[in-house]
C-alpha cells in the first residue's frame, strides 16, 4: 500500500506533537535501533526518529530505516523522519482516503 498526498498530510498533522522516540546516532541504522523501531511503531504505530548524522546521509537512513521496519516514510524535516505502519491487530490511526 502507497500513501497517498492526502494522508501524508494527515499523518504530518498528527505527528506535529509527537517528540522523537529513536534515535539514529552516528552507526547508522544498526540492528539494535531497527529493534526499536518495530517495538515504538508496534506501539505507536506513528513515531518521529531524530537522525543525528550528516546532512547528505539522512535521507538515506530513513528511507533504509523505514525499509527494515517495513513502514512507511511519511516525512523528513531535517534531523526528523516520519515513520508510519498500520497494526495488525485493531489499528488506532484511521486514515482518510
Amino acid at each position: 500500500m502507497k500513501l497517498t498526498a492526502k494522508q501524508r498530510q494527515y499523518l504530518k498533522g498528527l505527528a506535529h506533537g509527537l517528540e522523537p522516540i529513536v534515535r539514529v546516532g552516528k552507526a547508522g541504522a544498526t540492528a539494535a535501533v531497527v529493534a526499536k523501531t518495530l517495538e515504538s511503531l508496534r506501539a505507536h504505530e506513528l513515531i518521529k526518529v531524530r537522525i543525528d548524522e550528516e546532512n547528505p546521509g539522512r535521507a538515506a537512513i530513513a528511507e533504509q530505516l523505514a525499509q527494515d521496519a517495513n513502514a512507511h516514510l511519511v516525512s523528513t524535516i531535517g534531523k526528523l523522519a516520519i515513520l508510519y505502519r498500520p497494526r495488525d491487530e485493531d489499528p488506532k490511526i484511521a486514515l482518510p482516503r
